[in-house]
């Protein structure tokens, strides 16, 4: 089967680990196994929840041009996490929408990611926030949507 996820999910991690503003942050292809104690965090194509579904992406699709070609929406999550060893919720937050903005930053300058016969956009957003004895978390998950052909 022809999809444009893994495509995308290439891309949005290649613009992650390009963007100098994103220096401080990790930027991961998924669920990584690592001892790396990034407090911030830009993962796509993971929730960010280890004990979560692992769900990466998932698509629609239908045929276009009479069966030669299939157009495919999709959806892809991305976390933008931020983790620090106080109680500072406010900023911790500010700082998971600081890296999301980056995410946007990018869709707005190219929607097409570069890429041909493809459009992309943010389309939600979700932020849960915990604190626990090693301090507090904000998490901002965020649906990069988009259509193309394969």
């Amino acid at each position: 089967m022809g999809s444009r996820v893994p495509e995308v999910i290439d891309r949005l991690v290649e613009l992650g680990k390009a963007d100098g503003a994103l220096k401080d942050v990790r930027v991961a292809d998924g669920p990584e196994v690592t001892e790396d104690s990034s407090e911030d965090w830009l993962i796509v194509g993971f929730d960010g929840d280890p004990a979560g579904d692992m769900q990466a992406a998932q698509t629609v699709g239908g045929w276009a041009g009479l069966g030669r070609r299939r157009e495919e929406q999709w959806q892809i999550t991305v976390a933008a996490i931020a983790s620090r060893g106080d109680t500072d919720v406010r900023a911790a937050r500010m700082r998971a929408y600081e890296i999301g903005a980056r995410l946007e930053a990018w869709l707005l300058a190219d929607p097409t990611l570069g890429l041909l016969e493809l459009e992309a956009a943010i389309e939600a957003s979700q932020l849960t926030q915990d604190q626990n004895d090693d301090g507090v978390q904000a998490l901002l998950l965020l649906t990069v949507a988009g259509r193309g052909f394969t």
